[in-house]
């Protein structure tokens, strides 16, 4: 089975949300994954906020159909010890409306029994607009590895109320494998990107956000991860290139090496 290609903002984070739908059409992408506001840690990014801004909502929409892309995943949704389930309403509201498939939580909550108990409430919130939740480990986050992923969404029913986003620097970074992931259950979602195999700590933040490798050009075994996701996977294409852009290279164009770059790797080009 061939994967369906997704183009992730971060990708082409200087992107607006038009121009992310742009770039997805251009490159043969099937959907993207959707930053729903601007970010202030997200210095490339323009400013807008799809939440507030029901007119560039209808306009996304609009040319999401004329290009015939989904919208895959939407970002950003992270659980603090501070944050108040029901002040997500508005966001996931908007996600529905947008025609979201799913949201992607990070979750930054020290307590684990708060944890445990807003992540609960805000899959049951997400469930009220039909909305499905990933929960992206991080190794910065409250939620590190993959079986620190698994060890949250276990207890919440079988199937469980919620899947986990594998991206795989973070599944490389955290110390963990493609055997481990093989064998995992309650994968919903996988992220795409490269890199050496060892890095410097200093430098962790810097590569996720800013700076990874394209597919190939790194040392991940892009390939097997892919066949360890399964051909019912969604996938997408999460590679910033800050150099790229301070060369001076066009949004497109980094779209375009990034999404190629995927498709050799997993034999779809």
């Amino acid at each position: 089975m061939q994967h369906r290609i997704l183009l992730d903002h971060l990708t082409v984070v200087d992107a607006s949300p038009l121009e992310l739908a742009e770039a997805a059409h251009v490159t043969g992408c099937a959907g993207i994954c959707l930053f729903m506001e601007s970010m202030p840690v997200l210095q490339r990014m323009p400013q807008f906020n799809l939440v507030a801004d029901r007119p560039a909502r209808r306009e996304l929409q609009r040319r999401l159909v004329t290009h015939g892309l989904s919208l895959e995943l939407v970002y950003p949704f992270t659980l603090t010890g501070r944050s108040q389930v029901a002040d997500f309403r508005a966001a996931l509201d908007c996600a529905a409306d947008l025609g979201a498939r799913r949201v992607n939580l990070l979750v930054y909550d020290r307590e684990k029994s708060r944890r445990d108990e807003s992540f609960a409430a805000f899959c049951a919130l997400g469930d009220e607009f039909g909305l499905a939740v990933v929960v992206e480990f991080f190794p910065v986050s409250q939620v590190r590895t993959l079986a620190e992923a698994l060890e949250l969404v276990a207890p919440h029913g079988d199937p469980p109320l919620a899947a986990i986003n594998v991206d795989l620097l973070h599944l490389m970074r955290s110390g963990g494998s493609i055997a481990e992931l093989a064998a995992a259950r309650a994968i919903g979602f996988g992220q795409l990107a490269d890199g050496p195999m060892q890095i410097d700590e200093a430098q962790m933040a810097h590569e996720a956000s800013a700076q990874r490798a394209l597919a190939g050009e790194g040392e991940f075994d892009v390939a097997a991860f892919v066949a360890a996701l399964g051909d019912s996977c969604p996938i997408s294409v999460e590679i910033p290139q800050e150099a790229a852009i301070a060369s001076g290279l066009e949004l497109i164009e980094r779209a375009r090496l990034a999404v190629d770059s995927v498709k050799r790797a997993i034999g779809a080009a």
